[in-house]
């Protein structure tokens, strides 16, 4: 009988601590999720400018965005226009990073209400739309990357 109780208090005791180690690793994984939406993030964003507009987009990005970008904690990373084909007449591609994805998400809410960037976006579009399209990508630096 003795055995017996020894037995099943082992068997209790391992359950216990199999079912302990599976909440710390989901603990832990929580943990590692909510780690990951606070790290620092890439924001790749592709523009396809309207016909004859990508000097008048360059011009504004260089006049006025980069630097609203920064005044609401956008790091600008650089700035890139292809050398071929028809995307070197209409393409502007670049990348930004943030602090986090909140802290993306608040960035780009305070910089489309900052008036100066209002009134620079009304300007650049005196003679009409400057983008026809725009793509964004967010991106996390991978553990070999040189830029974290």
């Amino acid at each position: 009988m003795r055995s017996s109780w020894r037995v099943a208090l082992l068997f209790v005791g391992a359950a216990a601590l199999v079912g302990a180690g599976r909440a710390w690793g989901v603990a832990a994984e929580k943990a590692a999720a909510a780690a990951a939406e606070d790290a620092k993030v890439f924001e790749l964003r592709t523009y396809i400018a309207n016909d004859g507009k990508l000097d008048d987009l360059n011009k504004r990005f260089r006049d006025h965005t980069c630097k609203l970008f920064e005044k609401h904690g956008i790091e600008n990373v650089g700035y890139w226009t292809p050398t071929d084909g028809e995307a070197a007449k209409n393409t502007l591609i670049y990348i930004v990073a943030h602090k986090s994805r909140d802290a993306a998400k608040a960035s780009w809410k305070a910089f489309g209400a900052d008036p100066d960037w209002q009134a620079a976006y009304k300007e650049s579009h005196k003679n009409g739309p400057l983008v026809k399209k725009l793509e964004s990508v967010y991106m996390k630096s991978a553990d070999y990357s040189k830029i974290k």
